[in-house]
């Protein structure tokens, strides 16, 4: 007999999302289970409402009440489902947080995600995003995912090419966007391991500590020490992480940014486009430190829009605004929010 579902009415979403912003739900349905997701596609009321999924709520941006039925997905559960001869395969629950996703691999002596620690939300929510960092995107170590359609009811599994993944892009945020809820997702961990350690941060500490070859576990604290020194720990400070996006331009456009800025941090890209420090750009604007209202640049890395105590949705949103209106006033160029602004 299945669970019955338990339906919350204007719940409270600031618990629920990183910034901290002051926002309720209409209706509320927590889902732990795959069976539970098929219920509320089947229920006689919530069927036939509009549907909002809620993963770690760290890449959003609450301007106004949600009247959607809120999905909030608490799927639980990790294993290694296989042992190839070049991959080792990893199931996890969609709910399960992906920092420590990345952690319980490591210490089951499966390496692979390290690069990606403490990038904050779900593992279900990683999809969406195609998360990344330092070298490494979601889609690098994607093998499949399971996917509940809120039309039908039925149950869809997603090989890579199917998820259309690009740069923070899936299909998830475009034909899927609101139609699908994923519950399971599962992960490639090529065999042999080997480091990617091709970003200047981990090249420093490489130099610093002397150690030219890095184990996975070396890399992950790394990393998590570069996180934490830069980024702001949203249980301390409301943040949600990057906002922006960092732009890739072509190499014309670059060469004509570097004329003006010599300074200008950016990366060449395989396809030859450029990918610019979209936080360089807002810091050189003059930004880091500022606020508008009680929204603000975090002073460390003018990337992150934090919440100084009581921000609402729309302050954020109204800081976001004029930090893209001057960046593309010196620069030309138009930063994408990374966020979902809802």
């Amino acid at each position: 007999m299945h669970q019955p579902l338990d339906v919350e009415r204007g719940t409270s979403l600031r618990p629920y999302n990183t910034f901290g912003l002051p926002a309720a739900a209409h209706t509320l349905v927590r889902v732990s289970t795959e069976a539970q997701v098929r219920q509320v596609v089947n229920h006689p009321e919530l069927g036939h409402a509009k549907k909002f999924i809620l993963g770690g709520g760290s890449n959003l941006v609450l301007t106004q009440d949600v009247q959607a039925c809120v999905i909030k997905v608490e799927i639980k559960g990790r294993q290694l489902l296989e042992t190839r001869d070049d991959a080792w395969i990893v199931e996890v629950g969609a709910g399960e947080s992906w920092h420590d996703t990345v952690q319980w691999c490591l210490n089951q002596g499966l390496p692979g995600l390290e690069n990606m620690a403490l990038i904050p939300g779900t593992v279900g929510a990683a999809p969406v995003q195609n998360i990344g960092a330092y070298g490494i995107e979601l889609k690098d170590r994607f093998e499949s995912l399971d996917a509940v359609d809120l039309i039908t009811g039925r149950m869809v599994t997603l090989n890579r090419e199917q998820c259309r993944f690009g740069y923070r892009d899936s299909i998830f945020k475009s034909l899927l966007a609101g139609k699908s809820v994923i519950t399971k997702v599962r992960l490639r961990l090529p065999r042999p391991w080997q480091p990617v350690t091709g970003y200047l941060e981990l090249e420093r500490k490489m130099a610093e500590t002397g150690t030219p070859e890095p184990s996975a576990q070396q890399i992950f604290d790394w990393i998590c020490d570069v996180r934490r020194a830069k980024l702001p720990d949203p249980a301390q400070i409301g943040n949600a992480g990057s906002f922006f996006k960092n732009p890739v331009v072509t190499e014309e456009q670059c060469r004509d940014i570097i004329g003006r800025d010599p300074e200008i941090v950016h990366y060449p890209l395989p396809d030859g486009s450029f990918k610019l420090a979209a936080g360089w750009m807002i810091d050189a604007c003059g930004w880091k430190g500022k606020s508008i209202g009680r929204a603000g640049v975090y002073e460390k890395q003018a990337l992150v829009l934090v919440n100084r105590g009581g921000a609402s949705g729309a302050e954020v949103v109204t800081l976001a605004r004029a930090i893209q209106e001057s960046v593309y006033g010196r620069f030309g160029i138009r930063l994408e929010p990374e966020p979902v602004v809802v």
